[in-house]
């Protein structure tokens, strides 16, 4: 799928001193590639569920209620296609779901699986996302449960990063709701800024986003194509275990303390809510 590595032996080695729980700039050799351009998105798009394609109207506050998020009322050819001038930011989900993107993905994330599998073990659910950005767009401050790597292919972006476990910032019952099925963006508070950390990125750069680390993006003056490759490891299952079972301990009444950070494991609440849900589903299977 590509003439050489995506990433070359200098950027394996920053993402070696920084995995799984700093944030920082990569670079790669990914710009470029012609499965990117916007006639072969719109290919692509065509192929997809509707479900997996979102689209928003890109003037948006940096902390906003998901429900006020609002459809930018186009196609999503059209939207793909007029990205310059149309206001918007859009993703397309799960995009390992097509042959050649898959192909893609597993070609990008065999290159980093030794390095990823020495600190976290196997790369699991390995997923795929593209964004496409108008100018000045912003998506808002939100967080996500996998390992993620965010490649810029096109324009300009800069994303602002905040520490993963700070309860100041993400409260734990704020993860709890995620878990359970929530959205993903978060309350934002203006003295959260000072905990941020600005990483702009152009075409060749990319930004690795450790597990949960909240973070906002505001786009550049040009038009943006990015793609994100994401994975999740055993120790982020650990910790969404933590949080449901964090959620039963706050439900008793109890104000439980935040799921440790790696090397930490959380194995005992791990095992405990594992141990639960399978008491569920045999009294489900049982009629219980």
């Amino acid at each position: 799928m590509t003439d050489s590595p995506v990433f070359t032996d200098e950027a394996r080695a920053a993402l070696g001193g920084i995995y799984p729980e700093r944030p920082g700039i990569l670079t790669h050799r990914l710009a470029g590639h012609p499965l990117f351009t916007l006639e072969a998105l719109i290919e692509l798009a065509a192929r997809m569920r509707p479900i997996d394609v979102e689209q928003n109207i890109g003037d948006l506050p940096v902390g906003i209620d998901p429900a006020e998020v609002r459809h930018n009322g186009l196609s999503i050819a059209d939207t793909i296609r007029s990205i310059e001038q149309n206001g918007s930011w859009m993703v397309l989900k799960f995009v390992e779901q097509d042959p050649a993107y898959r192909a893609l993905l597993e070609e990008i994330l065999a290159e980093i699986e030794p390095l990823v599998a020495r600190r976290t073990g196997a790369m699991i659910k390995r997923e795929g996302f593209i964004f496409l950005s108008s100018p000045n767009a912003v998506t808002p401050f939100h967080f996500d449960p996998e390992h993620n790597i965010l490649l810029q292919l096109r324009g300009c972006k800069t994303m602002t990063v905040f520490p993963a476990g700070d309860a100041e910032i993400a409260h734990g019952s704020q993860h709890e709701a995620f878990h359970r099925g929530g959205h993903r963006n978060l309350p934002f508070q203006t003295v959260f800024e000072t905990k941020g950390r600005s990483l702009a990125i152009g075409p060749g750069e990319a930004v690795y986003v450790p597990v949960k680390a909240p973070h906002w993006v505001r786009n550049g003056p040009d038009p943006s194509i990015s793609f994100s490759v994401t994975w999740r490891s055993e120790w982020s299952y650990r910790e969404e275990d933590a949080h449901s079972f964090n959620h039963l301990l706050r439900r008793m009444g109890l104000d439980p303390a935040l799921p440790g950070r790696f090397p930490r494991q959380n194995r005992a609440k791990s095992f405990a809510w594992r141990a639960i849900r399978r008491a569920r589903r045999v009294l489900r299977r049982n009629g219980g």
